[in-house]
């Protein structure tokens, strides 16, 4: 996302951050999603774009996704404007992950705090992103929410009234994140061609009813099913022993506690100010961090993550590409470095040969 200890210094977050990227990049994985919050200091990073472009030149072959930008709070030219840049910038790197903007304290903040009225803007502004990306002036963009018009200021022979273009063309891939296995973003991802992002924070039916659906969709519009371009998202750790991921498991404070009280915590809010004063075994007891952590959390010793990796295959069928969440390296002992090395020399070569003799149906 990435998560963080809030109590950890803003530019220490955002160092380990960087340093994790490029040693995934060193690894040779594949691509890397980075979010967008405004106002949680425990998801520090308010503009995915502007951090991810740290890295551009220091990485060889990783792709960017932005994991997402919030439609719901930037105005579509700015979106595709700074898309465009990036893109250009990262030689067509660029994943455009879109959405309306799940944080509440960020929708207060900037005038939205109605989560179903950002929802309503994605549509709108993902259709004037495009218009952005494709065309040049005359421009007349008119929604229910955003408008943008150029017809007067134009001099065709000096570029003014010429939009910046991304370098993959028509625009780089859009992606949109799924936690639920039905609804309307389900459909507009399958609809649009976009990326599919199973979320990690959902049980593995969820996930595999999100597939579900969206194949339901793309049959009944006569549209291809690729396997490929889905993505998979776990909380993943790979130890030296099974015993020590139990151990971590078991702390009531342990790096996957905080990070499922902290989600349950966020969509709580009005009621955590109105009854304070609750320990962190009862949050833990009311957001059922104990049912997350067993549906949602893959850790143990590189046997036991390959094998769960593979049950997980077994269940969901072949997808393209898993990805594994970052979590804080809160004890500074390089847990998550070897974690993210094991992961790619252990265990992916076993599940990605799992994965090839599975029949696709």
């Amino acid at each position: 996302m990435p998560l963080h200890r809030p109590d950890k210094p803003f530019g220490q977050s955002l160092e380990e951050d960087r340093q994790t990227i490029l040693l995934a990049d060193e690894l040779g994985f594949s691509e890397v999603w980075m979010g967008e919050h405004l106002s949680s200091k425990a998801e520090p990073i308010p503009a995915p774009l502007i951090f991810l472009a740290t890295l551009i030149q220091q990485t060889k072959n990783i792709r960017f996704g932005t994991g997402v930008i919030n439609l719901g709070h930037r105005h579509p030219v700015v979106v595709a404007a700074e898309a465009a840049l990036f893109d250009q910038l990262s030689g067509g790197r660029l994943m455009l992950g879109v959405g309306p903007g799940g944080l509440a304290s960020d929708g207060e903040l900037l005038g939205r705090p109605d989560m179903a009225e950002r929802v309503k803007l994605v549509r709108e502004s993902i259709d004037m992103v495009i218009e952005v990306m494709t065309t040049n002036a005359p421009v007349n963009l008119r929604g229910a929410h955003w408008q943008a018009t150029l017809h007067d200021q134009i001099w065709t022979d000096y570029g003014v009234g010429q939009l910046p273009k991304p370098l993959q063309q028509p625009h780089p891939p859009f992606a949109m994140a799924l936690s639920s296995p039905k609804g309307d973003t389900v459909k507009l991802v399958a609809e649009r061609s976009f990326i599919p992002i199973s979320a990690n924070f959902v049980p593995l039916s969820t996930v595999k009813g999100q597939w579900d659906t969206y194949t339901e969709v793309r049959n009944a519009l006569d549209l291809p099913v690729d396997r490929s371009i889905w993505r998979v998202c776990r909380n993943i750790l790979v130890t030296e022993s099974d015993a020590q991921a139990e151990e971590i498991l078991a702390d009531p404070d342990g790096v996957f506690a905080f990070y499922f009280r902290y989600l349950g915590g966020v969509r709580d809010i009005p009621r955590l100010n109105e009854e304070p004063g609750e320990s962190i075994t009862e949050l833990n007891q009311r957001y059922r961090v104990d049912k997350s952590l067993e549906k949602c959390v893959i850790a143990g010793s590189p046997e036991t993550v390959t094998a769960k990796l593979n049950e997980m295959v077994d269940f969901l069928g072949p997808f393209g590409t898993l990805v594994s969440v970052g979590h804080d390296d809160e004890a500074a002992d390089g847990m998550w470095e070897n974690s993210l090395k094991r992961l790619r020399h252990d265990v992916a070569p076993k599940v990605s040969q799992h994965m090839k003799a599975k029949p696709v149906t």
